[in-house]
């Protein structure tokens, strides 16, 4: 609870990758990245113990730096993960944190014409970077990816896109059921728009000469534009939104672009992927203002639709709005550590 720094039973190694994948990127961010791995007690003592491990990922607007973000009263999950392997709660994990930060504030994780190559960064750069510096179990059964709002939606769709590296998640709060999530925003978009005649560039423009979120709409406007680069960019890149912005109405062909990234569509997709999941951990908070409790709800009937055991689920609702639920990340870290490989 003190308001600095506390000392890590653990270590935290604050270093760098070098990506090729993201070199050149449309949006010109950095190739070059911050990564963070954090090694558990006992690490440094046994140069024979292979650690599972667990790679976190950031909500939208996130960046790997705010790991280190002080609140009154709560620690950072740096310190509350340590917390966990420190007393004994869960045998010892090496937790990598990932930056995916993009000049829209995100990237979904995903590969896009309009933002990067951010899945195959994640998948075919820093796993190996991890496991060639670090001793991992190198294998699925013992790589588990978590996060938040964002990161819970990287965290839903990645071990489907690629069972082969990761084999356990969990998602707090992760961005699904697109219909509830997204839609709803849209007619509040388009309000926001009237003050830049209907066009989101001509607000990116605005947003980028000015202190950022001194405008009303400021904040939903970028998470659009963003996540409109990730899921409907043209080929060259632009961001074709998937609602019309004078009248908010959807345009289908665009839309459609974006359920084919709903987490639970996607599942009878890649039902065998699913199935061969060792542990999924979801939770939400009751009042989440994207209904992202529902989308939660409906990821899990569809986990049990394709047949995963519910032994292997652990799910819970709880009394909170989307923000504030960081003190449940270290309890699904603890989760996942008991469950996965080793």
């Amino acid at each position: 609870m003190l308001p600095w720094d506390a000392e890590l039973a653990g270590r935290l190694d604050r270093t760098m990758i070098v990506s090729p994948l993201l070199r050149g990127n449309p949006l010109g961010d950095p190739h070059e990245r911050p990564l963070w791995v954090y090694l558990p007690p006992g690490y440094d003592d046994d140069p024979a113990v292979r650690y599972p491990a667990v790679y976190v990922l950031q909500g939208y607007t996130g960046h790997v730096a705010m790991w280190a973000n002080r609140t009154a009263f709560r620690q950072p999950f740096i310190e509350t993960a340590d917390a966990v392997f420190a007393s004994g709660q869960a045998p010892g994990c090496i937790v990598v944190y990932v930056d995916a930060w993009t000049a829209y504030g995100g990237s979904q994780f995903v590969d896009s014409p309009g933002t990067g190559r951010y899945h195959s960064y994640l998948c075919e750069e820093v796993v190996p970077f991890v496991d060639a510096r670090y001793r991992t179990l190198p294998d699925r059964e013992s790589r588990a990816v978590s996060g938040k709002s964002s990161g819970g939606f990287g965290a839903m769709i990645t071990p489907m896109l690629r069972p082969d590296l990761f084999g356990a998640l969990a998602s707090h709060a992760g961005d699904s059921l697109y219909e509830l999530c997204y839609i709803p925003e849209f007619g509040k978009a388009a309000r926001y728009l009237r003050d830049w005649d209907h066009d989101i560039q001509r607000w990116w423009a605005d947003f980028r000469s000015r202190t950022a979120f001194t405008k009303e709409g400021d904040g939903l406007l970028v998470m659009l534009l963003g996540v409109t680069a990730c899921f409907s960019a043209g080929p060259d890149g632009t961001p074709e939104l998937p609602f019309d912005p004078l009248t908010g109405q959807l345009r289908p062909p665009v839309w459609q672009r974006w359920l084919e990234w709903d987490p639970v569509r996607m599942i009878d997709r890649y039902a065998d992927e699913v199935r061969s999941l060792r542990a999924v951990w979801l939770d939400a908070g009751t009042r989440d203002e994207w209904f992202l409790d529902l989308g939660a709800e409906a990821f899990r009937a569809g986990l049990r639709r394709v047949g995963l055991p519910e032994e292997r689920i652990s799910f819970e609702l709880f009394d909170a709005t989307h923000a504030a639920i960081d003190y449940r990340y270290p309890q699904a870290l603890a989760w996942l550590a008991h469950r996965l490989a080793r």
